[in-house]
């Protein structure tokens, strides 16, 4: 069975339309009744969870740069909101804090975008029988392996080659074997 499908377009720049007076709009509310939007398919992911008691999945895909991990933070904070556990857990910030050499492994320089996660994420979200987040898990594998290798013109490899040789200098690097 296929749901909803939402075109998101990123407009590369803040729009207020993602703050929590838009969450509790769209909290409740039947799909169709209100524009199209990220928290509306998460509200009726939320809703069929809690009516029919099976797993649900949205499945965020797009080209880079399109906004993919920024739309998956939308509709974690929607969960975690209407949850409750927003000001609780900070259940958004703990699920997608990424430490910065998970970054650097895995962002690569392309045409359409200078920071492009190079990660494709699997993100599991654990609720409880009153459907309060109790927990998260977050698997990340490597995508575009090749690149290593060959990079498309005005693109780059991933940045933990150029952060490396950048500290090549540094005393807690000389193990590494660096050199110029």
């Amino acid at each position: 069975f296929l749901g909803i499908v939402l075109v998101a377009i990123n407009p590369y720049e803040q729009l207020p339309i993602y703050e929590q007076d838009v969450i509790y709009a769209y909290s409740g509310q039947n799909v169709g009744d209100m524009d199209p939007h990220i928290f509306a398919v998460a509200e009726e992911a939320y809703k069929q969870m809690a009516r029919d008691e099976k797993n649900q999945s949205i499945i965020v895909s797009g080209e880079s740069g399109a906004g993919k991990t920024v739309s998956a933070k939308y509709a974690m904070r929607f969960f975690a909101t209407v949850g409750g556990s927003a000001s609780e857990t900070n259940i958004e910030a703990k699920v997608l804090a990424s430490s910065p050499i998970m970054e650097a492994i895995g962002n690569a320089k392309t045409t359409r975008n200078d920071n492009s996660s190079r990660f494709g994420k699997y993100i599991q979200i654990g609720f409880d029988k009153r459907y309060h987040i109790i927990g998260a898990n977050m698997r990340t594998y490597l995508l575009e392996k090749s690149r290593v290798v060959f990079q498309a013109e005005d693109e780059r490899n991933y940045h933990i080659f150029y952060q490396l040789c950048a500290s090549a200098s540094l005393p807690e690097f000389k193990d590494l074997g660096l050199s110029k």
